[in-house]
């Protein structure tokens, strides 16, 4: 192939990369878009119903002194009468009279009943969709920190293998190169040699000793190309095995954000998003089965939604909703350069050994690196478990608010003393932030140590498959060998 269509073929090659690149790239940017949008609507929704539950609980306050001014109406009408008298010396009324004083408390009752509802409104329900949409928008921006950094690792490792890839094509081409001007030599030699069999008999002396001068200076410029040549292919095996464990290890890296990583990301945005929202929802459910237990067949359409509050499914469906941008890649296939039909590892003798070596010292630094991101591991997931702890605490039952009594007293001080005291809230809200703080940490110190030994690894299993049992069991013993020779010796 000349020299213009190879320099037109490299073009290509890194034109089809930088293209994948670019397309990964910009999946990237439309995650984060596809994450902040998720977050933007969760707040919005947060807001309409922070909204919605104010105007509610101004209906339930207005329509409690509606039904206390027609109780008071009534009551006043029947304190001045006869049965009044009787009913409060002993109650013993005709059952006709006796219902219409059931019906007067009960009217009084629920006026009670309301005014505690939009209590409850406004001072809890209204409160946590707060404290949710702060979690929300706090989460997101510690996910974002993250996703930042495995973006700037994963961009390091494509530009890795970009490099290693160029560096491929040029030892390769450098390669070739000494390979035709050996060929060149070889010829050039066979052509001197043709020359020196013709009979000598009608050469001079001075034109026989030009030829002897021609053929050595040939035969040292052979030698020369020679071992131009044997660098040049011995530099050319060692970056395309470099390129290809390279290779494995960028598509094993790509392989872990696209399915692990990316899983993770979300949910750190969806952290204790569903299971507060859950208890935000729950309290309103309290507080409606509690003031009528007749509407519990249609709030039980609501409980059912609320009981299908799962950041699992939730996190499916988001994902689905956009293909384009969650959708791994194609993985990276070995771009062969100018015919170069290997496309795999090379153990051959110049490089077997330095190979052994890499792969024990892969070997070595895998099970120090597994073992150190093991134990972060389970330190990370002893912190979600607390932080989880933290955010399903039961304490969304209200049905003591509505517990009656003859008394007249307020009930707006239960409230109070339920969930929003000040104390206990701030001091909730300052341990989840903390532990929250701490787990992200561990988090990020997890994820990257795991990714480090996804590429590890890729690059030891690929290494093992190229050595094969018997070439690492063949080269253990040979060591071995020398080393005892080397005792024996030095004894």
């Amino acid at each position: 192939m000349s020299t213009p269509s190879r320099f037109k073929k490299d073009k290509e090659i890194i034109a089809e990369y930088e293209s994948q690149v670019k397309e990964i790239r910009a999946q990237l940017v439309e995650q984060q878009k596809c994450l902040e949008q998720q977050t933007e609507m969760r707040v919005q929704l947060l807001q309409d119903l922070q909204d919605f539950f104010r105007k509610k609980a101004e209906i339930e306050t207005e329509y409690s002194r509606n039904l206390e001014k027609l109780a008071e109406r009534f009551m006043a009408k029947t304190r001045s009468t006869k049965d009044h008298q009787q009913y409060k010396k002993d109650q013993n009324l005709l059952s006709p009279v006796n219902c219409w004083y059931l019906l007067l408390n009960q009217v009084r009752r629920e006026s009670k009943d309301h005014a505690t509802l939009s209590d409850i409104y406004l001072n809890n329900v209204i409160m946590r969709f707060m404290q949710i949409s702060e979690d929300s928008t706090r989460m997101f921006k510690k996910s974002k920190e993250i996703a930042f950094q495995l973006h700037e690792d994963l961009m390091k490792v494509l530009n890795e293998l970009y490099t290693v890839m160029k560096t491929y094509h040029m030892y390769h081409a450098e390669s070739i190169s000494a390979e035709s001007k050996l060929k060149e030599a070889e010829k050039q030699e066979e052509k001197q040699i043709g020359r020196s069999g013709d009979p000598v008999f009608h050469i001079r002396l001075e034109e026989r000793h030009q030829r002897r001068s021609s053929v050595k200076k040939i035969e040292k410029m052979k030698e020369k190309r020679q071992a131009k040549y044997s660098e040049n292919k011995l530099k050319s095996i060692k970056a395309r095995n470099e390129y290809l464990l390279t290779l494995e290890a960028t598509n094993a890296s790509v392989f872990k954000y696209y399915i692990h990583d990316l899983s993770d990301l979300i949910d750190c945005c969806d952290l204790g998003y569903h299971a507060s929202l859950n208890r935000a929802l729950r309290t309103y459910l309290s507080a409606e089965y509690n003031l009528e237990t007749s509407r519990h067949e249609g709030l039980d359409i609501i409980e059912n939604a609320v009981d299908n509050l799962e950041p699992r499914s939730d996190k499916q469906r988001f994902m689905e909703m956009y293909p384009a941008a969650f959708c791994p890649p194609m993985k990276f296939e070995f771009q062969s350069h100018m015919g170069d039909e290997v496309c795999q590892v090379s153990a051959q003798q110049p490089v077997q050994a330095e190979l052994m070596l890499r792969y024990q010292q892969l070997q070595s630094r895998l099970a120090t690196l597994k073992i150190e991101n093991e134990e972060v591991k389970k330190t990370t997931e002893a912190t979600l478990q607390t932080i989880q702890d933290m955010v399903t605490i039961e304490d969304y039952d209200v049905s003591e608010c509505f517990q009656h009594s003859r008394s007249t007293e307020s009930v707006k001080s239960t409230v109070s003393e339920t969930y929003l005291s000040k104390p206990s809230i701030a001091k909730r809200r300052a341990n989840q932030q903390e532990t929250e703080q701490f787990y992200f940490m561990k988090l990020r110190e997890y994820l990257e140590g795991s990714n480090l030994i996804t590429k590890l690894q890729a690059k030891h299993d690929l290494l093992q498959r190229t050595l094969g049992e018997g070439h690492r069991a063949e080269y253990m013993t040979t060591s071995r060998g020398r080393r005892n020779s080397h005792t024996r010796h030095q004894v």
